[in-house]
């Protein structure tokens, strides 16, 4: 540790040149506050540190780019002067629900039983989609709410208050859950119906149903049509939980396929 600068020691890189980490202890918790390419820099986010720590006053609203310290470890230090606990990932709890930070200007709400998973996840965002890391592969954050990778918000779900930033589970309806199904209004009765549509080079109607599970349904239906005429598409067939094989048969068997389908054949399509 550096004698005339606390908070301040060096280190070396593969390639012996030296750079500098800052840390700082509080109650007892040992926080590294980064690294920095001088001394003096350091210091002055080890300084910048304690102040956070010991002014309750300071909030997040006060982070300026000319801070020492990067935004997300304003967060964390924060939260943890604030709340008693520490993340290295940067969220900030509130009562009910916490805020996980993508930059200053942009912050995600999520429920508080959502914590202990989101505070070992660090989340991506890349093209307007947010994603994890989970179990080596790359899942997007709307698969942990029951929406499928090809669901179209306002079309397939949507969040209630119109934030897409809130996800609280109270904040998200899923409207569709399955490939092929559109929620049309049923004129008859207050509620929706059920159109089912395939896609090959363009739509094809496979009928309208009155609940999701025959809709869900009676698109596997019309796969199975289409591949029986020849026609072998990357077709993705609906999952429904919770239906045994013998009652997901006795569906299927009654379902009413629209005519068109069974007249597709590699030839006219």
């Amino acid at each position: 540790m550096n004698k005339n600068l606390p908070g301040v020691y060096t280190a070396k890189k593969k390639d012996n040149s030296i750079y500098y980490r800052s840390s700082i202890t509080l109650c007892g918790k040992h926080i590294s506050l980064g690294s920095y390419p001088d001394e003096w820099s350091a210091h002055l986010a080890y300084q910048e540190a304690l102040t956070l720590a010991g002014t309750a006053s300071l909030s997040l609203d006060d982070y300026t780019s000319a801070s020492p310290l990067p935004f997300f470890k304003w967060v964390t230090l924060i939260n943890y002067r604030d709340n008693g606990l520490y993340f290295s990932i940067p969220i900030y709890l509130k009562k009910k629900y916490f805020l996980y930070y993508l930059e200053p200007s942009y912050c995600l709400k999520f429920d508080i039983d959502d914590l202990f998973y989101y505070s070992s996840k660090k989340i991506m965002r890349r093209g307007g989609h947010l994603f994890v890391n989970d179990y080596g592969m790359q899942c997007s954050i709307l698969n942990r709410y029951g929406i499928k990778n090809y669901s179209v918000c306002g079309k397939d779900y949507r969040f209630i208050n119109g934030d897409c930033s809130d996800f609280r589970y109270e904040n998200i309806e899923i409207i569709n859950r399955f490939h092929g199904i559109a929620c049309i209004p049923d004129k008859k009765h207050t509620g929706c119906l059920y159109k089912v549509r395939i896609h090959i080079r363009s739509n094809y109607i496979v009928g309208v149903y009155g609940n999701e599970t025959e809709a869900a349904i009676a698109y596997n239906k019309a796969i199975d049509i289409l591949k029986k005429n020849g026609i072998d598409r990357n077709f993705t067939p609906n999952y429904i939980e919770g239906l045994s094989p013998a009652a997901y048969a006795d569906i299927y068997s009654k379902l009413q396929i629209s005519p068109n389908i069974f007249r597709l054949t590699p030839e006219n399509t």
